[in-house]
Parts: C-alpha cells; sequence; structure tokens
C-alpha cells in the first residue's frame, strides 16, 4: 500500500489506471482470437493504418480524429480481410503491402506543410492524458465487446477452427469473419492515442501468447489472458511512475516478461 497510495494521489494516475483496467481486458480478450487465428500481423497492419485515417481526418477539417480513424480502419480491414482470403498472393504479402501503403500514405498526408512533428504522440501513445470522456467510451466500448463475445464466441470459434466445417453447421462464415476484424479494427483505433500505434500490437498479443503457453482449455485460455493483460498493466503503469518512463512501453515490457516465464515454464513440462 506505500507503494500505491503516492500512485493514486494524482488524478492522471488515477485515470490511467483506470484505462489501463478497461483496455487490457479488451485486448486479452480480443488477442486470443487473434493469436488463434494466427492474425498479429493483421493487427499490426490495423495499428499502422491509424496514421491515414488521421491524416484524411486533418484534410477533411475534422476536430476530433476518432470518426475517420475508425472508419477509415473498417475499410481498411474488411478490404483486408477480403484480399487475405483470395488466391492471389500469400497472407503475410498481402498483409505486408497493406500494411506498408497506410504507414506511407499517412505520413506523406499528415507531413504537409512539415506538420508531422504535431502527430508523433500517436506512435507511443500518452496514457497520462487521458479524459474521463475517453475512459466512458472505452467502458462503454468493454461492454459491447462483451455481449458480442458472449453471443458470438463459439461461431468465431468454429470459423477459426474450420470455415468449411463451420458453414455446414449453418454458421455464416463470411458475417463473422468480417464482424471479428470490424470489431478488432474499432478497438483499436479507440486505443491507439493511449499506447500508440507502435506498442498496441504488443499489447494485443503477448498476454493471449502467454496464457496460450500454458493453458489447458478454452476457459482457462480467457482467464490466464485476462490476468496476465491485468497484471502487465497495472505494474507496467507502476513502474513507469516510479521510474519516469513512458507507461505503453513499459507494459510491453512486463507482458513480455510474463509470457517469457511462462515459456520457460511450458518447456520445463
Amino acid at each position: 500500500m506505500d507503494l500505491i497510495r503516492p500512485f493514486l494521489e494524482y488524478e492522471f494516475m488515477r485515470n490511467a489506471l483506470f484505462a489501463v483496467l478497461l483496455i487490457m481486458p479488451l485486448f486479452s480478450l480480443l488477442g486470443t482470437m487473434v493469436v488463434n487465428n494466427g492474425m498479429s500481423f493483421f493487427s499490426d497492419a490495423l495499428g499502422h493504418s491509424a496514421l491515414t485515417g488521421v491524416g484524411i481526418g486533418v484534410m477533411l477539417g475534422f476536430g476530433s480524429y476518432d470518426l475517420p480513424m475508425i472508419a477509415f480502419a473498417v475499410v481498411f480491414a474488411l478490404l483486408m480481410n477480403r484480399v487475405r482470403h483470395s488466391t492471389l498472393s500469400s497472407a503475410d504479402t498481402v498483409i505486408g503491402v497493406f500494411s506498408s501503403c497506410g504507414v506511407a500514405l499517412g505520413l506523406v498526408l499528415l507531413s504537409r506543410g512539415g506538420n508531422f512533428q504535431n502527430y508523433q504522440s500517436l506512435l507511443i501513445g500518452d496514457i497520462l492524458n487521458i479524459t474521463p470522456d475517453r475512459l466512458w467510451m472505452l467502458f462503454f466500448t468493454l461492454l459491447a465487446v462483451v455481449a458480442v463475445w458472449l453471443l458470438a464466441f463459439n461461431r468465431f470459434l468454429a470459423v477459426s477452427i474450420s470455415p468449411t466445417l463451420a458453414k455446414t453447421r449453418g454458421i455464416a462464415v463470411w458475417v463473422y469473419d468480417n464482424l471479428f476484424v470490424v470489431v478488432v479494427a474499432v478497438v483499436v483505433m479507440l486505443s491507439i492515442r493511449i499506447v500508440g500505434l507502435l506498442m498496441i500490437n504488443a499489447m494485443l498479443i503477448l498476454p493471449a501468447a502467454a496464457s496460450r503457453n500454458v493453458a489447458r482449455s478454452m476457459r482457462s485460455y480467457h482467464v490466464l489472458a485476462l490476468i496476465f493483460g491485468l497484471f502487465s498493466g497495472v505494474l507496467g503503469l507502476l513502474l513507469s511512475f516510479y521510474n519516469a518512463v513512458v507507461g505503453g512501453p513499459m507494459i510491453v515490457l512486463c507482458a513480455a516478461m510474463v509470457f517469457f516465464g511462462t515459456l520457460f515454464l511450458a518447456r520445463k513440462k
């Protein structure tokens, strides 16, 4: 408690803690399916597309970039998902092309007039400047994602295991496949200002990957991912506070520490 009490004396740190308690469950929940589907590169490309979404918002004169970022990310995700399932090229090549284009176009749009330095915070995020309005937005987003998960998880899982088998069970594979990438796109865009596009994919992947190392059932897979995510988020925030370093990267380092620890345990067994 002696360590936590000074931490909680500051309102901006309390807000950052609430943000971690909302974001890490979101990432842990979605990360389990991202890892199952082998979509880590896909979610990374989505994060990179945020630059283009912001650039479009600047060009159109939006005061807040959330709407153009989300709109572009949804279109980007659906198009990338469509091409990913085609036979035109390998999935990793297609996603790599989309990721590169998303970054390049965003940099071109934001660097017009030499103003890119105004948007550099998007790269690493700024969890300490989160506002109560954004906390409420994350809270309702978490409720919506949990509702979708409770209603459609079995279908998501069936589609990820075998789309052909899912079709024979009457599951609309195309609908649930695209619904999942849309949900990931929205969550990534709403979180990008907080954790940064360079760190967001690691936060999404590491708790689920660590859980997969030691989980023995689908239930334990999700529970452990949630526990690892919350542990990494809170510990990383505490360490960043007492060492005066950026919060997002420290959270990622804690999540990586958990991953390698579980990897060691899995190999030892």
